[in-house]
């Protein structure tokens, strides 16, 4: 029965970063035989959790799973949603809403600026921690022992000139971070783009989640990072009082 369920969501994992998929590729992506995929892939499609293009006899997640999702923690997001409308309205700014995932962040809400230029994030992306203020924002309050696997097992790249690529300057970083009380991207991510980010925690002082302010470099400077960062931690303080 477990390996059934781990099949399963195998399976609905190979789409994370494809939108459709053909049988073949999924059994590969799975390392299942094809007749055995074919058989879970039929019963998930029977069930609305994928459909399949009757054109290219690909298959792509169905319209259950978005009817399910929307059902998660629903109070929870509409009271996460006013907070994040009222920082946007405030700061002017793009608003993200994270939650961890293992070693990665998971962006679970998104308020755009009322500024033309848009930030490339999406909900429903991941991103390792090293890199984004949000994650380094979560990774900084996380135990010792659970911040140094995430460390061990992270695989170092340099996405910009300013990226932390090793686990020295990250682990220097992260103290920084436990001291000042927010988290900055500096186009670290992305050139051009600057990240001020605080963490959500809970009564234990565990990060449960975090929530930035992101936008062009040439607008977020010093002064501006500082009013953001202000804003951040009484959102966050607020919302830790009320999810806890």
């Amino acid at each position: 029965m477990i390996q059934s369920i781990e099949r399963v969501s195998n399976i609905l994992h190979c789409f994370d970063e494809d939108t459709s998929l053909g049988i073949t590729q999924i059994a590969k992506k799975v390392g299942l035989t094809k007749s055995t995929t074919f058989g879970i892939v039929s019963s998930l499609t029977k069930l609305g959790f994928l459909e399949q293009d009757k054109s290219t006899g690909q298959y792509m997640l169905g319209l259950e799973l978005f009817l399910l999702g929307t059902k998660v923690d629903a109070e929870g997001r509409n009271i996460i949603g006013r907070e994040l409308d009222a920082l946007v309205e405030t700061l002017g700014e793009t608003i993200n809403y994270v939650r961890r995932q293992g070693g990665n962040v998971i962006y679970i809400a998104k308020k755009e600026s009322p500024h033309s230029m848009r930030i490339s994030t999406t909900v429903g992306m991941s991103l390792p921690m090293y890199c984004s203020a949000v994650g380094k924002a979560m990774l900084a309050w996380l135990p010792a022992e659970e911040q140094n696997a995430i460390i061990d097992a992270t695989d170092f790249q340099n996405l910009t000139d300013n990226t932390l690529a090793n686990a020295d300057t990250l682990r220097a970083e992260l103290k920084k971070i436990r001291s000042q009380g927010f988290a900055l991207d500096s186009e670290e991510l992305e050139y051009g783009l600057t990240c001020v980010a605080v963490p959500i925690l809970n009564t234990q002082n565990y990060p449960i989640a975090a929530i930035s302010c992101s936008g062009p470099s040439t607008r977020m400077t010093p002064e501006k990072i500082g009013v953001c960062q202000n804003e951040l931690r009484q959102s966050c303080a607020k919302l830790s009082r009320m999810m806890s």
